[in-house]
């Protein structure tokens, strides 16, 4: 189940408003995929970040979810966009229209999401 915080892209218009987004807010990316354990856990993690990031005020951040195996063709144009190879699960962490951090498999955790939030550019 999403958070009432996370909006799912299903659609290259989607990925377009996370862009458009991420010109005033960060905006981190989860692709995920609905069949693997290691995604899972991912998911997991991620959530448990949003669940406790999303609330403060001092940090706003976007958060959305691309399910890889329901929407492949946006996963793939995502990659084209970004050149970041894609890989799932992983994360990518917008800011100005850019990839400023992304990971995959298990180091997407709760702490390293943090580390990104209070320093994104580090």
């Amino acid at each position: 189940m999403l958070s009432e915080h996370v909006r799912e892209l299903h659609k290259p218009d989607d990925w377009e408003d996370a862009l458009h987004c991420s010109q005033d807010h960060p905006v981190l990316i989860l692709k995920h995929s609905t069949t693997c354990p290691t995604s899972a856990r991912a998911y997991r993690e991620f959530m448990a970040f949003v669940g406790t990031h999303a609330s403060d005020p001092k940090q706003p951040m976007d958060y959305r979810i691309v399910k890889v195996i329901e929407n492949r063709s946006l996963s793939r144009h995502i990659a084209e966009e970004t050149e970041v190879h894609h890989e799932s699960p992983q994360v990518l962490l917008l800011d100005q229209g850019q990839v400023i951090h992304h990971t995959s498999h298990g180091k997407i955790t709760k702490k390293r999401l943090l580390q990104w939030a209070q320093n994104p550019f580090g």
